[in-house]
């Protein structure tokens, strides 16, 4: 192996490097799994996608960690509790109420903020999330592209609708800093999405009462059905919310999160190459935009945090275990076939 070969090798193995691969590889199914709810929204209503999906997900991180790890003590577990009711019930809520109110374009214009929120958050909350202004210059920049994407269907939705995909973008904030402080209490990534996922689940009970939902476990006979809600569990849920979180450990939250403003690029993609929709010179500049924003914010963030370091917490390796496990679900999330 030559000089560079080697070089280019130890850049990948980096931590950083590492971190990157994660947060790219988990917008990049999420943002393609808006086909799957689009199958599934035809005999599922949105509540019970949320359950089944986050169920799925939960099993399948039971089955990779069986073992209950304790924590300190409640303090400990009302984090988890939060970051299961803000990433897990409240979010997907808000989305898809918002979706029944307001078009997806204003949608996923305004959740696309969720960086910005992450960031004015873990400015004040995380010591080590330093801002500059270059990083609002990508933020504007990225806002810009993708308000070209989605021109089109703008400005046609309701205020309700608009104001609850803000509040979807908000509550997300609070999970990607949740994400670094949980960082702190256990090094294995797995266990604690396993825990985040229960937590969800228990939380998410009311909804299930006040939104009518229906087992109707026969709708699954039907294989698409299947395979798709699969795909939602197990690629976009259980293997996505893990690579999410270990990209937060290496890079943290401010970091990652910019990579939510390639989703509706992504969606973009995949709407031309699997749903056949146009692709116009607006949406190309929109895309070009979207990408320079990005690498702008990715600059405007100082270095990043050591691994595993969280506010008053001594730097810890990742848990190789755990990443292991997650390269594993990576090769499931993607062979089968709205994050």
């Amino acid at each position: 192996m030559s000089a560079r070969e080697r070089a280019v090798a130890a850049g990948v193995r980096s931590p950083a490097a590492r971190g990157h691969l994660f947060a790219l590889f988990t917008v990049a199914v999420w943002g393609t799994t808006f086909v799957a709810t689009k199958v599934l929204l035809v005999n599922f209503a949105p509540i019970e996608i949320l359950f089944y999906r986050f169920l799925i997900g939960f099993l399948v991180l039971w089955a990779c960690r069986p073992r209950h790890v304790k924590l300190g003590g409640w303090r400990e577990e009302a984090l988890v509790a939060a970051a299961g009711l803000t990433g897990v019930v409240l979010y997907f809520l808000f989305e898809n109420i918002a979706l029944t109110s307001t078009t997806a374009s204003n949608v996923g214009v305004i959740v696309a903020v969720n960086p910005f929120f992450t960031a004015l958050l873990s400015s004040v909350l995380l010591r080590d999330e330093k801002l500059h202004p270059v990083f609002f210059a990508g933020f504007a920049l990225a806002m810009a592209g993708i308000v070209l994407i989605s021109w089109e269907g703008l400005g046609t939705g309701s205020v309700v609708g608009d104001l609850l995909a803000v509040a979807a973008a908000a509550v997300w904030a609070v999970y990607a800093v949740l994400t670094r402080k949980l960082a702190a209490l256990c090094d294995d990534t797995i266990q604690m999405t396993k825990r985040t996922f229960a937590w969800g689940l228990v939380l998410m009970v009311p909804a299930l009462f006040l939104l009518d939902f229906q087992f109707g476990v026969e709708r699954f006979a039907d294989p698409v059905m299947t395979a798709n809600m699969l795909f939602l569990g197990v690629g976009a849920s259980a293997a996505c919310f893990a690579t999410w979180g270990i990209a937060v450990r290496l890079l943290g939250a401010v970091k990652t999160s910019a990579y939510i403003y390639l989703v509706p690029v992504i969606t973009v993609a995949a709407s031309v190459a699997v749903l056949g929709e146009p692709l116009t010179p607006q949406i190309c500049v929109g895309v070009v935009l979207t990408c320079a924003g990005l690498v702008l914010s990715e600059r405007g963030k100082g270095a990043p945090p050591a691994v595993g370091a969280a506010e008053g917490s001594e730097p810890r390796a990742v848990d190789d275990r755990a990443e292991r496990v997650v390269n594993d679900g990576e090769g499931a999330a993607v062979s089968p076939a709205d994050r």
